[in-house]
This record gives structure tokens, C-alpha cells and sequence, in this order.
């Protein structure tokens, strides 16, 4: 693969965003202000777009000759089925929510710096996907949940977002001590970082299990953190509540999602112990998207329902590595990365949809306040556009056929009874009551919005601008088109499986 074609996908958003930040911070009076707002927006668009064009021919490279490798200095970078799913679904979010901040952020201070650790984490989660030894995939994880943590507690002036960023700085600060100790366990006993040389290590020395099931176990306690594995999981109630609607949408479709894949990429280096993941994937799958639900069903505020909704939908792509990992069956690993896909374009609609919403009725009054589901009554007369988003985008999160949600779970559902395992093709039946008990959360969600009696914040609300709708209109368009014909899915989600397989030893 060529050096530069595939490096430009993490370099390009990383490189560009001091630049962005300073193009931000240029003269102090009113028309420079206003004019550098353009500025900062165009910038950002422009480097997301620029980033686009090394991952195509990433994708055509990979297609053509399978799994690349790239190393500079001690930087060791692999490019497979798993990158570039997850690079792409990256990259896809990106786009649309730098398109959606425009008018959502405008005059916001420190606006420059939303920009710029917005692309900076979106360089930092390509790169962690992609990362070949346990060292670089650290560090990428660190520097990703600084990024992240400074765009969380961006309304610095308000002490709940305040409050929701330290709470979630010091959960990761915790998880990211565990693996890092997880890591000098492998160090210690490998003499390696790399990858592949660790899994070598591990098949050669036999006597070593308990060491290596204990830096297993403080990875998945550590990244479990980030992914937010119940009991692991109560910082992101807060944070997805209290960042702008852009970030809410970037956290819940893909943040949790790559520290999953972090996960991954650290335990299949510990060899021999697919099954033992595996089992607690499904164990921890079934307990997040029961706990999900159930805490879901009590919220009041949107945007922490959503939020707890997010913890039901790890679960469910816990299961489908579970599944692949305990039976070998590529298909719970395809319905995973399906998943994976579906939840970022159904979660991120849903916060974009609630944040055009915020924006109409509460920004340009000028207020910042949480969205209550009361405050939504009657929103769909005067706001169609995200009403209907949000309501396609909870339907599909509830399984609701023929959406890309219903799909995608559908593939980890025949997965599981393909096993014949009884135990799992229970696992499955309570996957299936628990996607069915998730409507009794969003079913009256919809059924507030097409009241006919609008709220008043509905009446004191103003119009949603053009380019709040256009990234609603573009992920409204793939979860329903994706629910009919899925098998667009498989040129990468087949690729994503196959990796995973190979990774843990298949």
C-alpha cells in the first residue's frame, strides 16, 4: 500500500487541526469575528472531505490485495476489514456532524477549538482502529479520550457539563491505568508489543495462563470503561447529555464503538482464549442491553435516554462477537459490524434530529437547557423534518422491520440459533424480548411529538436551517434504504468478520 495514500486518512484531519484552531484565533474585532466563523467551518469541511479521498483508495488497495501493513519508526499500522469499516463509519459520521455544527455552533465561544479537537479525535479514532502493537494502541486511546474529554465539557460555563466532563475524565483516567498495567503484564512476559509476536509468545509459553487471563482481564475492565460495560458505564449518562448534540452524536455512534474495537485488537493478541472472551462478551451483552432499557424507561430528558439506549446497544453487539468467538460462525461477527454501521447512522439521526430541535427552540432564544420529551408536544407540526428523523431513527433502534436496525440485529439473531447451543439460542429469545421492551421507551417518544397540542417551547420556536436537515435527510435515506437491501453491507462487513476470525486464531 502506498505510504501516503493510506497515512493522509489519519494525518490529514490530525495536521490540519492546529491549523484550524489558529485560523479561529485571527483579529478581535465584530467582522473579523463573524467572517473567521466561515472561516473555521469552511476549513473544517474542506480537511473531513480531504480525508475522504485516501480512504477510497485504502478500500481499493485492500479489496485488491487483502491485509496491508505500514510502519513508520515505531509507529506499526495494519489496514483490514476491521479498519476500514470502522475508519469509513468514522469518517461518515465526521462529515455529517462538522455539516450539522455550522449554524448549531456558530458564535459559540471557542468555537476554533470545538473544530479542532473534533477533527483531531476523528484522526485519532482512525488511527487507533489500525494500530499494531499494544503501545501505539494505547497512546491512540489516550489521546483520543483527551480529545473527547475537552469536547464533552465544551459549555464550560455550565456546571452539569462541567461536572459530566471530570466525572467522565476520571472513569477513563481509571481504565486507562488498567491497561496500561494489562500491557506491562504482556511486556513483562512477552518481551513484545507487537500484535502478532505477542500471539506467537503466547502459544509458546503454556505455563503462563493465569498471567495472560489477567492482562485479558484488565483490558476488558480498562477499554470496558470506554465501551461502557455495565457497572462500567455510569459516565455516559452525563456526558452524551451535556455535550452539543454534534459530540452527543460522535460519542454514541462511534466513540464507544472504537474503544470496542480496541478491546478487540488487544485481547487477540492473548491467543487460546477466544471462547473465554467470547462467554463474557455474551454474559456482559446480555446485562447491558437489560440494564440499558430499564434505566432508559425512567428518563425524562432526551438526550439521556438516548444515552442509556446506547448501553442496550453494545449489548447487542456483544453478542454477535460473542457468538463468532464461542462458535466460530462469521455471521454473528458480520451482524456485529452491521450493527456497529446501523447504530452509528440510527444514534447519530437521532442526537442531530434532538439537537435541530434544541437549536430551534431553546439556542436562537438563547437559552441552554436540557430537552425534556414534555417540551416535545406537538413538534412534528412545526418541525416534520426532525420529527420524522427522530421517529425513523427509534423505530429502527427498536427493530422495527424493514429498517437497517431490524437488520442488523437479524443477522445476530440466525447466528445464534446457527450454533444449536441451547444456552445461546436462549441468550437470543431474551435479545429479542429486550429489543421488543426498548419500544416501550420510544413508542410514546413519537406518539409526544405527533400530539396536536404543541408546547410552548414548540410555539416560541424558529426555523431549523438547511444545513441542520441535510445530514438528517442523508442518514434517514441509508436506515431505511440499508433495511431493505442489507447485502450492500456485506462487501465489508464479510471482510470486518473474516478479520476478527483471524485475529483470535480461526
Amino acid at each position: 500500500m502506498n505510504l501516503l495514500t493510506f497515512v493522509g486518512m489519519i494525518t490529514i484531519p490530525l495536521v490540519s487541526s492546529p491549523f484550524v484552531y489558529l485560523s479561529g484565533r485571527l483579529g478581535t474585532h465584530d467582522l473579523i469575528l463573524q467572517r473567521r466563523s466561515y472561516l473555521v467551518r469552511g476549513l473544517s469541511l474542506l480537511v473531513i472531505l480531504a480525508a475522504w479521498v485516501p480512504f477510497v483508495f485504502a478500500v481499493q488497495t485492500f479489496l485488491a490485495g487483502g491485509i496491508q501493513e505500514v510502519r513508520l519508526e515505531s509507529i506499526w499500522l495494519r489496514v483490514d476489514g476491521i479498519s476500514l469499516l470502522v475508519s469509513g463509519t468514522v469518517l461518515l459520521l465526521g462529515t455529517l456532524v462538522i455539516l450539522f455544527s455550522g449554524p448549531y455552533m456558530a458564535g459559540e465561544v471557542c468555537e476554533e477549538k470545538y473544530y479542532a479537537m473534533l477533527l483531531a479525535m476523528i484522526g485519532l479514532m482512525i488511527g487507533l482502529t489500525c494500530a499494531g502493537d499494544l503501545f501505539n494502541l494505547w497512546v491512540w486511546f489516550e489521546a483520543m479520550a483527551i480529545s473527547s474529554y475537552l469536547l464533552v465539557a465544551f459549555y464550560r460555563e455550565q456546571a452539569a457539563s462541567l461536572e459530566a466532563g471530570m466525572k467522565y475524565l476520571v472513569q477513563s483516567a481509571v481504565g486507562t491505568v488498567l491497561v496500561l498495567v494489562g500491557i506491562s503484564l504482556v511486556l513483562a512476559n512477552a518481551g513484545t508489543l507487537d500484535l502478532l509476536e505477542v500471539r506467537e509468545a503466547v502459544l509458546r509459553s503454556d505455563g503462563n495462563r493465569l498471567t495472560w487471563l489477567s492482562a485479558g482481564a484488565l483490558f476488558i475492565i480498562g477499554f470496558g470503561v470506554k465501551v461502557a460495560f455495565v457497572p462500567l458505564h455510569t459516565w455516559l449518562p452525563d456526558a452524551h447529555s451535556q455535550a452539543p448534540s454534534g459530540i452527543s452524536a460522535m460519542l454514541s455512534g462511534v466513540v464507544i464503538e472504537v474503544g470496542l474495537i480496541a478491546m478487540l485488537r488487544a485481547l487477540s493478541a492473548l491467543t487460546g482464549f477466544a471462547i473465554s472472551w467470547g462467554i463474557i462478551f455474551l454474559l456482559f451483552g446480555a446485562l447491558n442491553f437489560l440494564y440499558g432499557n430499564l434505566l432508559a424507561l425512567r428518563q425524562t430528558t432526551v438526550k439521556r435516554m438516548l444515552a442509556f439506549s446506547s448501553l442496550s446497544h453494545v449489548g447487542y453487539m456483544l453478542m454477535g462477537l460473542g457468538i463468532a468467538l464461542v462458535s466460530r460462525i462469521a455471521l454473528g461477527a458480520q451482524g456485529a459490524f452491521f450493527h456497529l454501521f446501523a447504530h452509528m447512522l440510527m444514534k447519530g439521526l437521532a442526537f442531530l434530529a434532538v439537537g435541530a430541535l434544541i437549536y430551534a427552540m431553546y439556542l436562537q432564544n438563547d437559552l441552554h437547557q436540557p430537552l425534556m420529551i414534555s417540551d416535545m408536544a406537538g413538534a412534528a407540526q412545526k418541525y416534520p423534518l426532525p420529527a420524522l428523523g427522530l421517529s425513523i431513527a427509534v423505530l429502527s433502534l427498536g427493530g422495527l422491520p424493514p429498517l437497517a436496525g431490524f437488520m442488523s440485529k437479524w443477522q445476530i439473531f440466525v447466528a445464534g440459533f446457527e450454533t444449536g447451543e441451547g444456552w445461546i439460542i436462549g441468550l437470543m429469545i431474551f435479545m429479542a424480548l429486550n429489543s421488543v421492551l426498548s419500544l416501550a421507551y420510544y413508542a410514546p417518544l413519537i406518539n409526544v411529538m405527533y400530539r396536536k397540542l404543541p408546547s410552548e417551547q414548540v410555539l416560541a420556536g424558529k426555523s431549523v436551517p438547511f444545513a441542520l436537515a441535510l445530514p438528517m435527510v442523508v442518514m434517514l435515506v441509508m436506515i431505511v434504504v440499508l433495511g431493505f437491501v442489507p447485502q450492500w453491507m456485506e462487501w465489508i462487513t464479510l471482510p470486518a468478520a473474516e478479520s476478527l476470525l483471524v485475529m483470535f486464531g480461526s
